[in-house]
């Protein structure tokens, strides 16, 4: 049993409903045993509770629950950086030639290991992966993310249409091989399946029903896509379903909007979407760097909470700016912001919410992680920021918890975590830093 000593900070509920809803700690405690939190609370009254437990002395920086990035992109890490194109040139240009190469396997190999270390770096615990069009390749990437300890919701990218001739499938193949990969993996460790056709662009009407196949065949894995990004991408979809209400509606009338539906972007959402998305319990998955990126637009959060359509956080990588979840909650503030009278006004609170508990939620885990709840798996991210950095001098002289926060989200980088764990097992620590100091 171990009692971690940290300035702590988690939003067990939603700001956006409780105003209250972050609860912090200067001298807090989190009693852990066998990766398990029995109690979260001042550090002073665990101390007398449990005189037992061994001590791990975090003082001097901030633990907050590990960050859930629910869209991110597996084959695309080395494509980062590709500025100037919008969303249908970029994919042409810069990510579909990519990956392509992951049909290697010694390639996919390289690249997931890539992959996951960058997310585990920047504090990532638990992320909803966007995979490879290649069954093989998601066959390693699954077997890495095991081996790395990460938490993974998973699938392999199916399209039949308009991207490269080897990127192709069919329905058939896409259903034989999902099937096989869902029994593979789905559950075993720390990995959950998501049936994950890339959009409707690109995937036809046979491919959405296949999709749909496995999902009544196995209704407890997750489905994620993409959905109203860019004008021109939301112009194509309705060329090719001509009988579709709208983009949604080529996933509503396939069975595949959920609880268990999470739908990437959504800046450019009818009224009528975000009626049904509200009524499914799906959600939208944010990526504001991305969004600013490839010019997609300014994400109507305002509009989304109105109609009572739960939003979570993503990075997007490639399209975003990298797999830093603090850099996507101030990116998120930005974009509200610029919104003004249409924008919904952040703090600090809600970013965090974002990038923690919102995640697990959109992912059907809230009950695992996301805050630091009694029975929830000891899944944090500690941040440190080395010494004489501007951070450090920030938040040595903050004089309350939510300006430590925000101070957080507007300085901190990759840089500044110093060590992650998931289920209790160290999956990252800072190189050279000695960070668990027991008394």
């Amino acid at each position: 049993m171990k009692l971690y000593r940290a300035a702590l900070m988690h939003t067990p509920g939603s700001p956006f409903a409780v105003p209250d809803a972050l609860q912090t700690h200067d001298d807090g405690g989190l009693l852990v045993e066998e990766g398990r939190i029995l109690a979260c609370g001042s550090y002073p009254d665990l101390r007398a509770a449990w005189p037992g437990a061994e001590v791990v002395d975090l003082r001097g920086g901030v633990l907050l629950p590990g960050f859930i990035d629910t869209h991110v992109h597996y084959p695309q890490v080395r494509v980062l950086g590709g500025l100037g194109m919008g969303l249908l040139e970029w994919l042409d240009k810069n990510t579909l030639p990519e990956e392509a190469r992951l049909a290697d396997d010694t390639y996919a190999r390289a690249v997931a290991r890539e992959f996951l270390a960058a997310l585990a770096s920047n504090g990532t615990t638990t992320a909803l992966v966007f995979g490879s069009h290649y069954a093989s390749a998601m066959d390693v990437f699954f077997g890495e993310a095991g081996a790395s300890g990460l938490r993974v919701v998973a699938g392999q990218v199916v399209s039949d249409r308009m991207l490269r001739p080897e990127l192709h499938t069919t329905p058939e193949r896409t259903y034989t091989e999902g099937r096989a990969l869902i029994e593979r993996w789905h559950g075993v460790g720390r990995s959950l399946y998501a049936v994950t056709p890339r959009f409707s662009l690109s995937a036809s009407e046979g491919i959405l029903d296949a999709c749909a196949s496995l999902l009544r065949e196995f209704p407890d894995v997750r489905f994620t896509s993409h959905i109203n990004e860019s004008p021109r991408e939301i112009e194509t979809v309705r060329r090719l379903f001509p009988e579709a209400r709208d983009y949604l509606d080529t996933y509503e009338r396939a069975g595949l909007v959920t609880r268990h539906s999470v739908f990437a972007h959504n800046v450019h959402p009818s009224n009528r979407e975000l009626g049904v998305m509200a009524e499914h319990r799906c959600t939208a998955a944010h990526c504001p760097c991305s969004n600013s990126s490839l010019g997609s637009g300014l994400f109507p959060l305002r509009r989304h909470l109105q109609a009572g359509v739960h939003v979570s956080l993503g990075t997007d990588v490639g399209g975003g700016t990298g797999f830093s979840m603090l850099k996507e909650g101030l990116q998120a503030y930005f974009m509200q912001q610029l919104l003004g009278a249409e924008g919904e006004p952040l703090g600090p609170a809600h970013l965090l919410y974002l990038a923690t508990r919102a995640g697990a939620e959109a992912l059907g885990l809230a009950d695992l992680t996301g805050d630091f709840g009694g029975g929830k798996a000891f899944d944090a991210v500690y941040l440190r920021p080395p010494p004489g950095t501007t951070l450090d001098t920030v938040l040595r002289h903050a004089e309350d918890p939510g300006r430590v926060l925000a101070d957080l989200f507007t300085l901190g980088t990759q840089a500044d975590v110093a060590q992650v764990w998931v289920g209790g097992d160290v999956v990252y620590q800072r190189a050279a830093a000695s960070l668990e100091v027991s008394v």
